[in-house]
């Protein structure tokens, strides 16, 4: 927990420091408690825990500090669902929160879908993955580093 003036608490200082290093484009995976952190992390991204915490609640602090895309056509981007949970009706409800936040910060773009395998190989090209203890069935989210315009910077 970081005990800083303005910093949400749930960011941690490995997660704090990630975001500090990305750069304009670089994604951050916010990964649900089955999405396999160490394995894709093999391949370069780094590993930051924050076991326990939901994604909608680390989204809300992570987007108090990240900008997001703008130049994009879809700067978040979740997991689709696989055929089989297609058939069976499956809802992913922790979406609609995903885009709540997204649209509270004015990001008014759709959530981009991207098949299983997919995200996969798109998590093991992204800057960082949080693994988290979000247990909401494809609840693992990508979202892409924006530009602060220089009037905002102080």
């Amino acid at each position: 927990m970081v005990v800083l003036k303005g910093i949400p608490s749930v960011l941690t200082p490995e997660l704090l420091y990630a975001l500090a290093k990305m750069g304009h484009g670089d994604e951050l995976v916010l990964a649900d408690a089955n999405f396999p952190v160490s394995s894709v992390c093999k391949s370069g991204p780094m590993e930051i825990r924050a076991d326990g915490l939901h994604i909608p609640e680390l989204l809300e602090a992570i987007l108090k500090l990240l900008p997001l895309d703008t130049y994009v056509s879809h700067p978040a981007a979740v997991m689709d669902l696989v055929e089989s949970d297609r058939q069976r009706g499956l809802q992913v409800t922790v979406w609609l929160r995903y885009s709540e936040l997204l649209k509270k910060i004015g990001s008014d773009r759709d959530l981009e879908k991207v098949e299983r395998f997919a995200f996969y190989e798109r998590a093991k090209k992204a800057f960082a993955v949080v693994a988290t203890g979000e247990t909401a069935l494809y609840g693992n989210l990508i979202i892409k580093k924006g530009v602060i315009p220089p009037e905002e910077l102080s």
